[in-house]
């Protein structure tokens, strides 16, 4: 905790300065797509960048959920891919989940959350709504999450199209 920068710091007199650290782009056109990935085995996070990277997204790959919370704070995510497991413990909570769960429902609702689970089946909705995320990808079925996120985002974006519509005229709403 004490090598930790702080968020601003005092310049000379009344003048802050941010610390930018954390953030996951340098400019990104507005109208681009971001994704985050928060996974920890390099062969499914390969396969899941690449399978979203296809779909044309800017992809980041935090490396603990401290990074992934710092690129949150600086950044509202179109798609947000964690791994139940990720960076936690054993009987842990997901501190990703936990932070999404907590956020503002305008600003929770631009972003799509994919939970990555060994437990959970695929596109199993009743658990997807009881972990607070908006779809299911088994580990199994990582080979296919190109496939399963065009079909998924397709679906939400036409439900929350006109929600995003005047977000992006209004501001939050």
């Amino acid at each position: 905790m004490h090598n930790e920068k702080p968020i601003a710091s005092t310049v000379s007199g009344d003048e802050e300065k941010l610390d930018y650290s954390g953030r996951p782009f340098g400019y990104v056109d507005p109208d681009s797509k971001t994704a985050m990935i928060c996974e920890q085995d390099p062969v499914s996070r390969d396969k899941i960048s690449n399978a979203i990277k296809k779909i044309g997204f800017e992809v980041v790959q935090p490396a603990t959920f401290k990074d992934a919370l710092k690129y949150m704070r600086f950044h509202v995510f179109d798609v947000i891919l964690v791994n139940e497991n990720f960076n936690t413990g054993i009987w842990e909570v997901n501190n990703i989940l936990k932070y999404l769960e907590n956020l503002n429902m305008s600003v929770r609702r631009q972003t799509f959350v994919v939970l990555i689970s060994a437990i959970y089946a695929t596109m199993d909705s009743m658990q997807a709504y009881n972990k607070s995320v908006n779809m299911i990808i088994n580990k199994n079925e990582i080979s296919d999450t190109e496939n399963i996120l065009k079909q998924a985002l397709a679906e939400h974006n036409d439900f929350y199209f006109l929600l995003k519509e005047n977000v992006r005229k209004f501001g939050n709403v």
